[in-house]
């Protein structure tokens, strides 16, 4: 069975000088953080900790990541090494929080996200969050369409012990987090798979009236241009939106909608 910690437990083996390496591998340090849920020298705090389960397989990084948790005021329920083990104990102490590396035993491949997958299914009030030592974006987003209360974080964010807190509470909340990372990530994808950047600016300028509902003949009206060129760009338009070939007004409508799906 695996060890539950608490505040004050005298038997954790673990030394300061192995809890600091760990972290130290983490990219964090050990920090003292006093938290809502922290008791105060005038009594016990009447807010309920919050109870969290912590998969991580590396030993060390499990253990540095629990006491930083436990000395901040979460209450660790559990810990997990692999992801049956992480099942196991979530199912039992159903937590209100799992903080799940997204690579575990046996393959370290993606048993962490798989079993945030099973955790929502079968605990949707468990809040979750991954963490990953590199930032994958298809694994991010698959994690993140699964609804709220749950969160992806690089590892090394851990670091910033403030902010990590203050993700776990929010997530705890409902909310939904991700890594800042992540979110430049999916910009400068959508700039790059961006169907309009292979039109010229004349082309964004027709389309743009195309989206106005004009004709051939208004659309060279406006630009000054002959209607048998606003035609050509038109035919480029369709080209490199890469539309399939049908009849030329399901192809116009189509083009629109792309402009405007990507406005």
């Amino acid at each position: 069975m695996m060890n539950q910690y608490r505040r004050g437990d005298q038997r954790n083996p673990m030394r300061a000088s192995d809890k600091r390496r760990a972290l130290a591998l983490a990219g964090g340090t050990v920090m003292h953080v006093k938290t809502a849920n922290t008791p105060d020298t005038a009594g016990e705090s009447t807010v309920r900790a919050l109870r969290v389960v912590v998969a991580e397989d590396e030993v060390l990084l499990r253990e540095a990541l629990c006491s930083l948790l436990i000395r901040a005021g979460f209450d660790v329920v559990g810990q997990a090494g692999s992801k049956p083990e992480l099942l196991a104990q979530v199912r039992a102490l159903k937590p209100d929080l799992a903080v799940v590396d997204i690579r575990m035993p046996p393959t370290h491949t993606t048993e962490g996200l798989d079993a945030a997958r099973i955790i929502r299914e079968e605990q949707p009030d468990t809040g979750i969050l991954v963490l990953s030592a590199h930032l994958d974006v298809d694994h991010a987003m698959d994690l993140m369409i699964n609804g709220s209360g749950l969160g992806y974080l690089l590892k090394s964010r851990v670091a910033d012990v403030a902010d990590f807190f203050d993700a776990l509470q929010r997530i705890a909340k409902g909310a939904s987090v991700v890594d800042p990372s992540l979110m430049r990530q999916l910009v400068n994808r959508r700039r790059h798979e961006d169907p309009l950047d292979t039109l010229s600016p004349r082309e964004h300028q027709v389309l743009a009236l195309m989206a106005e509902g004009r004709s051939n003949a208004g659309i060279a009206r406006r630009l000054w241009l002959a209607e048998a060129t606003v035609e050509k760009h038109v035919r480029s338009i369709l080209t490199k939106l890469n539309l399939a070939q049908t009849d030329d007004d399901h192809r116009r409508v189509r083009a629109v909608l792309t402009y405007l799906e990507a406005g």
